[in-house]
């Protein structure tokens, strides 16, 4: 099922039949939204939200968008930084001290600008044996809401990634800490300093920060992950997480409030291309900070981080600017052509995160170059 806003340039029968194959190829729902900077341009779903009730994917189904959500943290810091109220030289422990960031490994040296970019070398509480176990797997409490602050134990032993600066090491625990550098700053929680700065000027209402506010739960996709011999492994399987179907397990019992603004935030396919396309407008800041952005740092061959947004340039030339989501239960890309005013987003309700082996993802579709060729053209 798709919907063809206000362009005819797209193909939409050969888009949907993507989506199917998508679908096929074992993601059990997926959810895209085309949009430029003036509108959305197209919507299209196809398989289920809900594998047990059947339930097929509606274009108002929320899917957690995981590590999207740093690029709105980016986004308010940069913000802040236009006001006056933040410098990117600053660190962690400059800002919140020594009782909340002097645990963290290298927080009184990585600046702002280097949590933005991963370069401060500063461990991940997401790669932490234990965390997994208790954050994603076998030993999670169901119901647990986390407060901001809890996964920060978790790597205080940790040894340092790199000196500050010197290279790319991508770290949950840097958009812990600006989070809590943005509530610090504002004076205010973090859930309502995005809605007033981005989702209110944007008028978009169905982006949520899950575990923080109100999620309408009968929107929420039913949320699966592939329970491979390494995820077994690695993470364990909880008592509450049912196998649907061989190597696929329900894990809807959990919630993303551990993630918080490193990827703890829900949305709709919709929404979040608008949200893409304003970001890549210049909507949202200022022409300096957007340059601050696209200040690229090398990763691998074809691929590049800034500010907030990496750089990836296909096979086929595609230059492609945004951010992937990864997380229990769920994964995502938000896109935008680097040389033109599009955006797209692909949501899957299927996780991908300690399964030590490539199956298919929100980003299998977001990469494969039929799909790109498709959403050029509008």
């Amino acid at each position: 099922m798709s919907h063809n806003f206000n362009t005819s340039a797209l193909n939409t029968t050969a888009l949907n039949s993507l989506l199917q194959e998508a679908v096929d190829s074992g993601i059990p729902g997926i959810s895209v939204a085309i949009a430029n900077s003036e509108s959305l341009l197209w919507t299209g779903v196809a398989g289920k939200a809900d594998l047990i009730t059947n339930t097929p994917v509606q274009a108002d189904h929320l899917f957690g968008i995981g590590s999207i959500t740093k690029t709105f943290v980016a986004v308010i810091i940069l913000q802040l930084v236009e006001e006056g109220l933040l410098s990117l030289d600053k660190t962690a422990v400059d800002i919140l001290g020594d009782e909340v960031a002097g645990r963290v490994p290298n927080a009184e040296l990585a600046t702002m600008a280097q949590l933005l970019n991963h370069t401060g070398g500063i461990p991940s509480w997401e790669d932490d044996p234990l965390w997994v176990k208790e954050g994603r797997g076998a030993e999670q409490q169901v119901n647990r809401l986390w407060t901001p602050e809890q996964t920060l134990p978790y790597i205080e032993h940790s040894p340092v990634m790199n000196a500050a600066g010197e290279k790319y090491a991508y770290a949950n625990t840097n958009h812990t800490l600006l989070g809590l550098i943005i509530e610090k700053v504002t004076g205010n929680k973090i859930v309502d300093v995005i809605h007033q700065r981005i989702l209110k000027p944007l008028n978009l209402s169905d982006i949520y920060l899950e575990g923080f506010q109100a999620v309408p739960s009968e929107r929420l996709s039913k949320r699966y992950h592939y329970s491979t011999p390494e995820f077994k492994s690695n993470a364990g399987i909880h008592s509450s997480f049912p196998e649907v179907r061989e190597g696929l397990i329900d894990v809807s019992t959990s919630n993303l409030s551990v993630e918080w603004a490193a990827g703890g935030m829900v949305a709709t396919a919709s929404d979040l291309a608008r949200y893409a396309a304003a970001l890549q407008a210049g909507q949202l800041l200022q022409p300096q900070s957007m340059s601050f952005v696209k200040d690229w740092f090398p990763i691998k061959q074809d691929q590049e981080i800034g500010h907030g947004v990496f750089r990836v340039r296909t096979q086929a030339g595609y230059n492609l600017l945004g951010h992937m989501g990864a997380v229990l239960g769920y994964t995502a890309s938000m896109q935008w052509f680097e040389d033109k005013d599009l955006a797209m987003v692909v949501l899957a309700n299927v996780g991908t995160m300690h399964i030590g082996q490539s199956l298919p993802n929100a980003a299998t579709l977001a990469y494969q170059e039929k799909f790109l060729e498709l959403v050029s053209s509008a």
